[in-house]
């Protein structure tokens, strides 16, 4: 379906002819229609879907129609929370294209920088804001943000950002919303947990899901390398001698392990860089533009930090470590899709994270193809599970360092203190 056959409205559709944007994906054409109705609206979609269009496109021209009903109103009519830097930057850009020719102001707030500029933003006439959640309750607690006139919330990527690390700053903002808004929830996953808070924040919305929840994309080539852990290194270089591999995302588990396979690439000539929480902002925009780019061959990326790169010239995904969470890897698979194109996803697996292959191929429903033919393959058994790792507490004891002559000493005083007793 093309955008015109949408109700766009000409402003909004001149700007996506600008950006060669002509025909809707499937979940821009189930979603656009519901949220111009004012609708709550909770999907679930892949990466690569169009889903960041789906809701800017839409929330541009209801908040157009508004504007021009109200010209005098200068508060902030629609929020927009993501859980990383990347992602925010990336929304607060395609409302910037798609809303070229609207007179609607947006800015994006996130942390790891000086908050001066966003809050000379703030402090001037802004329709949307675009923001992580640390910094926005940062600016919230210091009054330079008022939320009581927000009429469209939206909150992206929410199997991350209602997990352990968010949920408590999401439910803080929340509770700054008024009750009576249109609330948008985009989640790649939708586990039980995502489902149950969802329905306290949403009414009576419409449920799209345009692939299976727990579904990879048809057109991404997945396999998986049985390796050992300390070969991992050597693979990821044999496999970067094929020069037709023009861009490559590496996931690790780690910040540590992304830091660590950078330098290992260093010693073999390969240029590479990481982007992870513990980078400063720059860093990580450097970093992310010159993969964009083409400067930089191979990003090495955590999960989190990962959200919102969107490359097109993304040919290849490398899993350096399987995510112990089968949904995490759909994710990151999903990072190469773009529908009309064949991609490649390849895994490393050594003996500790066959548990981790097992429990990915049960929810996607098919076997990953394996690699036996490279130089460090191994043999493992999948009858084998690696032993849970179980937290253990940490137990602070106070030790008092006595020397000889202290204690010593201390036995005189108490014989002492007898002494005197009797």
């Amino acid at each position: 379906m093309l955008f015109k056959d949408l109700h766009i409205i000409p402003p909004i559709l001149k700007a996506l002819e600008r950006e060669k944007y002509l025909k809707a994906t499937p979940i821009q054409e189930k979603a656009i229609p519901h949220i111009l109705a004012w609708k709550d609206v909770m999907w679930a979609a892949q990466t690569g879907t169009g889903k960041t269009a789906a809701f800017a496109i839409p929330i541009l021209q209801l908040l157009s129609r508004e504007k021009e009903l109200s010209n005098t109103s200068r508060n902030i009519k629609c929020l927009v929370l993501t859980p990383t830097r990347e992602l925010a930057i990336q929304i607060e850009e395609n409302f910037l294209s798609y809303g070229k020719w609207l007179w609607l102001r947006h800015c994006v707030i996130f942390g790891g920088v000086s908050q001066h500029s966003q809050v000379l933003k703030l402090k001037k006439w802004v329709d949307i804001v675009v923001a992580t959640p640390g910094r926005l309750l940062d600016l919230m607690n210091q009054w330079y943000v008022d939320l009581h006139k927000v009429e469209i919330f939206t909150l992206d990527e929410a199997d991350r950002m209602l997990n352990m690390w968010f949920i408590n700053d999401v439910k803080k903002v929340i509770t700054k919303l008024p009750v009576k808004r249109q609330t948008l929830l985009f989640s790649a996953t939708m586990p039980k947990e995502i489902l149950s808070l969802a329905h306290s924040i949403l009414i009576n919305p419409i449920s799209i899901e345009v692939t299976p929840v727990s579904s990879t994309a048809e057109t991404v080539k997945q396999s998986v390398y049985f390796v050992s852990k300390n070969d991992k290194k050597n693979l990821l270089t044999h496999l970067l001698k094929n020069t037709k591999i023009k861009a490559i995302l590496v996931f690790t588990r780690t910040k540590h392990w992304a830091d660590r396979v950078v330098k290992e690439l260093a010693m073999v000539w390969v240029v590479a860089e990481a982007i992870h929480g513990n980078k400063s902002q720059n860093a990580r925009q450097r970093a992310l533009n010159n993969f964009k780019w083409g400067q930089t061959r191979v990003l090495i990326a955590t999960d989190i930090a990962a959200r919102g790169i969107d490359v097109v010239e993304l040919w290849h995904v490398i899993n350096y470590d399987l995510p112990n969470e089968p949904e995490t890897y759909i994710h990151r698979i999903w990072r190469t899709w773009r529908a009309w194109l064949f991609w490649n996803a390849y895994s490393f697996c050594n003996q500790e994270e066959v548990e981790y292959l097992l429990d990915i191929q049960k929810l996607i429903g098919k076997s990953i193809d394996v690699v036996h033919e490279h130089p460090f393959a191994i043999t493992v058994d999948e009858n084998v599970k690696s032993p849970k790792q179980t937290k253990q507490k940490k137990v602070y004891t106070e030790k008092r360092l006595v020397s000889g002559n202290s204690k010593r000493n201390q036995r005189r005083s108490k014989n002492r203190r007898a002494e005197k007793t009797l």
